[in-house]
């Protein structure tokens, strides 16, 4: 039987702008008010807070194999101290391809770590987006 459960990153219902402001960083601030509009314009959505850091777009549900069931975001990005970090619902490492044509980036399994956004090509940047958003 599954337990619908809330992570600590749950969706909340704090003000983007209000969060995107608050960034000491003016890079990153303004980073992250590009990088928001592209999210915006690729998925349609609008942003949400998950957590005390996320911004997210879109929802769904997911369920651990030991039955817990949980909501997280299709696509997001947290404008960290030492990085952008985008979030995306698959692994990003079997995208060799578009990956080589961002440019400068690390790696986990479901993110990328972007010093600067003027750095990456927006045009892969956005084709991963698409790719994320499609797990809906």
């Amino acid at each position: 039987m599954s337990k619908k459960k809330t992570l600590v990153n749950a969706e909340t219902d704090k003000s983007v702008p209000d969060f995107i402001d608050a960034i000491a960083n003016k890079r990153r601030q303004a980073d992250s008010r590009e990088l928001l509009q592209i999210m915006k314009e690729v998925t349609g959505k609008e942003p949400k807070i998950w957590g005390v850091s996320i911004i997210g777009f879109g929802k769904y549900s997911y369920q651990r194999k030991n039955g817990d069931e949980f909501e997280w975001f299709n696509v997001g990005f947290s404008p960290g101290k030492a990085h952008l970090t985008v979030y995306v619902m698959y692994d990003i490492n079997e995208e060799q391809e578009l990956l080589e044509r961002l440019g400068p980036y690390k790696a986990g399994k479901g993110c990328l770590y972007i010093k600067k956004l003027e750095d990456v090509d927006k045009d892969a940047l956005r084709e991963i987006i698409v790719k994320s958003d499609r797990w809906k």
